[in-house]
Formats: C-alpha cells, structure tokens, sequence
C-alpha cells in the first residue's frame, strides 16, 4: 500500500520530483523553506524538461508546510534538503518507528548523517543523476537525463509503479555506494559550473573549465584508487579515461562527447543558483568528501580542497 509522501527540502530537486508525483496521482505534502513556498502559493508548481514534459499543478492543489505537520502521516518520506542540513532535518521527523526515508542527496555520506541523528528512520541511500533549474516562481525544469537510483529495500516495493507512472523510473542496486562514488565524481562539476557563470553546456564545451574538472578528477580518482573504492561507471567512458578524454581540443571533445552534451541551455547545476543567490552550498559534501578521503589516507587533495576554499569564499558573510 502507498498513502501520503513528504518532501522535505522542497528545492529543485525536492519540488520536481515531488511536483512530477503528485501530478501522477500521488498525494504529496511540500516541507520547504518560505522564499520557495511562497511562489508555489502564488503560481502554482510547473515540472518540465527537455523531452517534452510540462505538468502543472495548481496553487489550490498544493500542500505547504514550512516544517513536517504533526497533524499528518507520511507512508515515504523524500529527504532532498542540502547536504549541511540533513542532521536538523531527518530529527525533525517525527513519525511512525521504521518510515521509509530516501535520501535523494548529493555526497556519500548523508544517510548515515540521517540515520545517527534519527535512528528510528529507516533511512534509503538514493541518487538524482539529473540537474533540476529553477527557471522562475514555482517552475521547475530537468535540462540532463537520467534515472533515480535507490538501494533495494522492500518498503520500496509498492512505491515502484508510482514512480513509474510518474515518469521516476527507479533503478534498484543491492548496494548503491559505488553509484554514488560516481555521482560524486561527476559532481565535482558542480563548483566548476558555479565559478564559471555559465550554462552547464556551454561550461562543458570550454576547454579551461574542462581541464579544471579534470584535475579535481584525476586527483579524486587517485584517492579512490588508494582507498580500494570502486565507483561505479556513469558514462560509456571508463573513469580512468575521464580526466584525458575532457582535456580534449574542444572540436574533437564536442563530437566523441555528443551524448554527454545531451542538454537544453537552460541546465545549469544547483550550486550555481546557490552561490548566485549567496546561499550556503555542498562544496563539502563534494570536494570536501575527498579532502576527508584524503586526510584518512594520510594525504592531501589540494585541488579539491582549493575548489573548496573558492566556493566558501564566494559566500562568505552572505549567507
């Protein structure tokens, strides 16, 4: 049986998929902060993306909240708050003893955040392969593929076809660290989009900030290797091919990588609107994973932790 869903952290991510469900059927309750709240009650919720979708709920059919309503009980839970606010989130959740919570989060280490700081959680590692922009109150577009991945779980059995229905597919793995080692790997393009001021297509066709991302790779790759961490492969391309394919001449880049530029131009990655609206980022749930790694391993990832220090710095005192 499938009943109420909760998105907590109603941002890109957590107003698309959420947005994507409801307008399939489910009954979905958005937990957000006000800046976003305030345009969904305003204009409503708009979904679409590159192949075409575009859905839209009505104001009068949405449910807000600005924290988890206790006159209410959710049978899934979608946790898509930023990474620094995991701990606060998953305690502020009280339901029933063993409610199914998917961590649809960047970073590798968020569940287990989830999970110390609510025990009574049955806490799912997920992963979004996909950008989400917000293109203006209440809009929401998917500009990349992809399709969500969940650790298996019986408790995610029935929630299968809903997200089917809704266009959500999930690809269920026994273990999902490797998939997201991978995601992380590819969202150490995340603060190189950000500094670049452009598109997520544009950025990639520009061999400067395509050599950027390739070193943070390539070093990333290094400590994976030393930690014996197998990412999982996300691209037709091996990894330890990744950092010299992307230092490319950009004519040779832009055809052997045609599927990879697979995007409209309004993708962009989320710590670009972040750091563009002076909000906190996850420039330490991603870089700052590999400093960590690093420092485990008696070393250090100077890139990754320059990377770090440039995005804080860009925030710092706005936030």
């Amino acid at each position: 049986m499938t009943g109420p869903v909760w998105v907590l952290g109603a941002g890109s991510i957590g107003c698309f998929v959420g947005g994507c469900l409801q307008a399939a059927g489910a009954e979905v309750r958005f937990i957000g902060r006000p800046r976003v709240l305030s345009g969904l009650a305003a204009d409503g919720l708009r979904v679409s993306d590159l192949d075409g979708r575009d859905d839209t709920v009505p104001p009068s059919a949405l449910r807000l909240h600005e924290s988890p309503p206790s006159s209410h009980t959710p049978s899934l839970v979608l946790l898509c708050v930023k990474s620094p606010a995991t701990a606060e989130a998953a305690a502020s959740l009280q339901v029933p003893p063993g409610t199914p919570v998917v961590s649809l989060q960047n970073g590798v280490g968020n569940p287990a955040v989830a999970a110390a700081a609510a025990p009574s959680l049955r806490v799912i590692p997920g992963m979004v392969p996909f950008n989400v922009a917000q293109l203006g109150p209440g809009h929401f577009h998917r500009g990349t593929e992809g399709r969500i991945a969940v650790q298996a779980d019986p408790s995610l059995d029935p929630w299968r076809p809903v997200f089917e229905r809704a266009g959500l597919p999930l690809d269920v793995f026994d273990d999902l660290a490797p998939v997201q080692w991978g995601k992380l790997l590819l969202n150490l393009n995340n603060p190189v989009n950000a500094l670049s001021g452009l598109p997520l297509q544009a950025q990639l066709l520009d061999r400067g900030h395509r050599r950027t991302l390739a070193a943070l790779m390539a070093e990333a790759l290094q400590l994976l290797g030393r930690a014996g961490i197998e990412p999982a492969t996300l691209s037709p391309l091996p990894w330890r091919w990744m950092p010299a394919f992307l230092r490319l001449p950009t004519p040779v880049f832009r055809v052997l990588a045609a599927r990879m530029l697979r995007m409209d131009a309004k993708a962009r990655s989320s710590m670009a609107d972040d750091v563009a609206q002076g909000r906190r980022t996850e420039v330490d749930a991603l870089c700052g994973e590999f400093v960590r790694l690093a420092a485990r391993l008696g070393t250090t990832a100077p890139r990754n932790a320059e990377m770090v220090r440039r995005i804080e710095e860009l925030t710092a005192g706005r936030v």
